[in-house]
């Protein structure tokens, strides 16, 4: 029961607030000592070694640097713009335009803080200024920027890869059908919501200076096509096997350089700037992963993973019953913790339940990752909330932002369910 009590101990300390590499690393440390002695940790030299050897693990800091360079060639503000122009004119048109930038930016920047600060900053004050509903605009700020944890490039996606051993390349291409269908889900929900309420999410009054709606079209697609131009080339080069993801994301690092060069931004401090910012993410992500992998090596040798994987085999509904066990466990530690640390802990111990129950990895992997997106928006810990409180202006209130997220969960939860009920509409059967 060694490896359960470690476990119990980790999530109190990490509810308490410790910080997340050190409570993984202390608890592992503390109770190995005890049940094993210090002789259990002779080998985490070498795992030390294999995480930096990992070339999987290197897609990481570049797609990472790829995301900082592009968040600073103020790309949010022009496809913001164009987008706004565009379908402004329609009901919940605005909504519908930050939900297309979030995908955009998603794709080609993949920072979800930057993502929500930047459509916080200019597409909230926006939607206020037009009446729409705080709830409406905060909840569709929060999900559209969160879009980058499932649609490709996505660290989770890296970091599965690398935890359950499915190729990369792999995990891109199957996210691709799930993305999709979130978004098309999201506006779908925003057309829905303002037909029924109209004057909680209006349409904008035509700008006589903005040109006829052909030039608005022109000037979309300009800001559009350099940021898709990159999306295509980074993930195209993955898809059609020119590239691996880690040859592909220094590709994507060298292509945001490009686009910040055409941009006129590129200069010796942004990439100082990016470089730094690059530098504290990628610690931060790798410091983890070492306290997970001592916290790993103590709870197996202990025999915790044993215990689990025979509770969890014994579930009734053999592989249904485990799978919905497990979706329900990750939702609910979602609340709590980050989906770094649920990645390096979580699912290398439902892993080995997956495959001795004959799930096909990639349909586990993509379940996994779908579910992770909504650690960002489930109070009372996401990330996304706290990142447009504090940009939100003083009028919209965290109940506001509370309220307007959990539509969202709610379509999040049900692309899980239509991911686990229809494989084969995925291409994961």
């Amino acid at each position: 029961m060694v490896g359960i009590y470690m476990f119990g101990a980790a999530l109190l300390m990490l509810l308490l607030g410790f910080p997340v590499a050190f409570t993984f690393g202390g608890v592992a440390l503390l109770f190995g000592v005890w049940a094993e002695g210090a002789e259990i940790f002779a080998f985490m030299p070498f795992r030390i070694q294999s995480i930096m050897e990992n070339t999987v693990l290197m897609a990481v800091p570049l797609f990472v640097f790829m995301g900082i360079v592009l968040q600073k060639t103020q790309l949010a503000e022009q496809l913001l713009e164009a987008m706004g122009k565009l379908f402004g004119g329609i009901r919940g048109g605005i909504a519908i335009s930050t939900i297309l930038v979030g995908a955009l930016l998603a794709a080609s920047t993949g920072v979800v803080g930057a993502s929500v600060v930047a459509m916080g900053l200019i597409s909230l004050p926006v939607m206020l200024k037009y009446k729409y509903d705080k709830s409406l605009a905060c909840g569709t700020i929060c999900a559209s920027g969160t879009l980058g944890q499932i649609i490709p490039p996505s660290i989770i996606l890296i970091i599965l890869g690398d935890v359950l051993g499915i190729p990369v390349g792999d995990l891109f291409k199957a996210a691709v059908g799930p993305g999709f269908v979130l978004i098309g889900l999201y506006i779908l929900f925003v057309l829905i919501y303002a037909w029924l309420k109209p004057e909680k999410a209006p349409a904008i009054p035509a700008d006589p200076d903005a040109g006829t709606k052909g030039e608005q079209i022109v000037e979309a697609l300009k800001a559009i096509v350099p940021p898709l131009a990159l999306i295509i080339v980074v993930l195209g080069s993955i898809f059609t096997g020119i590239a691996t993801p880690t040859e592909s994301s220094a590709l994507g690092g060298v292509g945001a350089l490009i686009l910040a060069a055409c941009y006129r931004q590129l200069n010796w401090s942004v990439i100082i700037e990016s470089a730094q910012e690059t530098v504290k993410v990628t610690a931060m992500v790798f410091a983890i992963l070492l306290g997970a992998t001592a916290f790993s090596m103590a709870f197996t040798y202990t025999g915790g993973d044993y215990l689990v994987e025979e509770w969890l085999l014994q579930l009734p509904g053999e592989k249904w019953g485990f799978l919905i066990l497990s979706m329900v466990i990750i939702m609910i530690l979602g609340f709590f913790i980050d989906f770094v640390e649920i990645s390096f802990i979580i699912v290398p111990i439902l892993a080995p339940v997956a495959e001795a129950l004959g799930i096909s990895m990639l349909w586990f992997a993509i379940l996994v990752a779908m579910n992770l997106q909504t650690s960002f928006l489930t109070p009372p810990f996401g990330f996304s909330l706290f990142y447009l409180k504090g940009v939100a202006p003083p009028e919209v209130r965290t109940k506001d932002i509370y309220r307007g997220v959990m539509p969202y969960i709610a379509i999040q939860a049900i692309v899980v369910v239509s991911i686990l009920l229809l494989p084969a509409f995925y291409g994961l059967d």
